[in-house]
């Protein structure tokens, strides 16, 4: 049976002689996810903080079911683990892998695990810009983070990765940075994320449709969507990119009013 194990200094040393697949099992934590194939939960070790993901078979009717849907299934802990290191390459902030185990041939009857380094001081974007509309950031952060969201999202797309989850839930910002230039923002929750030799049309459109839906009532304004354009473009004026990039920017606002719609049963906001 193939096995693949990664582990950083302190597991290694942790587990030595033993069975890593068993060890996680035995792991007990604060659960944030129970479904039947997979199981999240934070636990310390030593004093340090930790996410894990266990991951188990999901059958080949979950895979059946995804093909039909033209998605590529989520087989198990390899996927994120490989987003993150591709992130870390990129100079993209992420969670840092700490312990990695893959084992099977069968892609239906996979067991895998990942652990991550607990990230501190965080708050999600999407609380931090709960507020916004009754209580405006200042320019200068509100520029900083917008900044530092279309880099982030240009820099994976340009790579080769979406996120597929691509929501403001799943970036994080540093609170200790915040009074910077330039926050600094973590990525996380990547366990669908897909990478290639190059994204396809469809996922770049679903991506940057997911943040402009999820910072849809954030207060934002015409103006704050013109700068995110321009930056994600990489382009040094709006119109270079509206004139090359126009039926991209119609499909990530036709795709981001859609979600609107379905989440919330009325139509999204104009700006």
């Amino acid at each position: 049976m193939p096995v693949t194990v990664k582990l950083d200094p302190f597991f290694t040393q942790l587990w030595q002689g033993r069975d890593p697949f068993a060890e996680v099992e035995k792991i007990e934590g604060e659960v944030f996810r129970h479904v039947k194939t997979r199981r999240t939960f934070r636990f310390e070790l030593e004093g340090r903080g930790y996410f894990a993901k266990i991951h188990h078979g999901v059958g080949w009717k979950e895979i059946f079911k995804n093909w039909l849907q033209f998605k590529q299934p989520v087989l198990g802990a390899r996927n994120e683990f490989a987003a993150l290191n591709l992130l870390h390459e990129l100079g993209v902030d992420t969670m840092t892998p700490c312990a990695f185990g893959e084992r099977g041939s069968d892609p239906a009857r996979l067991d895998s695990f990942l652990i991550t380094a607990e990230l501190k001081n965080m708050t999600s974007l999407e609380d931090f810009c709960r507020d916004w509309p009754q209580h405006p950031p200042a320019f200068r952060l509100k520029l900083g983070l917008l900044t530092r969201l279309a880099t982030m999202a240009r820099t994976m797309h340009r790579n080769g990765m979406n996120h597929r989850d691509c929501y403001l839930c799943h970036f994080l910002a540093d609170n200790a940075t915040l009074g910077e230039e330039l926050p600094h923002l973590y990525v996380i929750d990547l366990h669908r994320a897909e990478i290639r030799q190059e994204v396809p049309f469809r996922y770049l459109v679903k991506d940057v449709a997911g943040l402009f839906f999820s910072a849809m009532d954030t207060g934002i304004s015409r103006r704050d969507l013109f700068r995110f354009m321009k930056i994600y473009a990489g382009v040094p004026h709006l119109r270079d990119t509206l004139n090359r990039d126009r039926a991209f920017w119609l499909a990530v606002d036709r795709a981001a009013r859609k979600l609107y719609n379905k989440e919330f049963g009325k139509a999204a906001p104009e700006f």
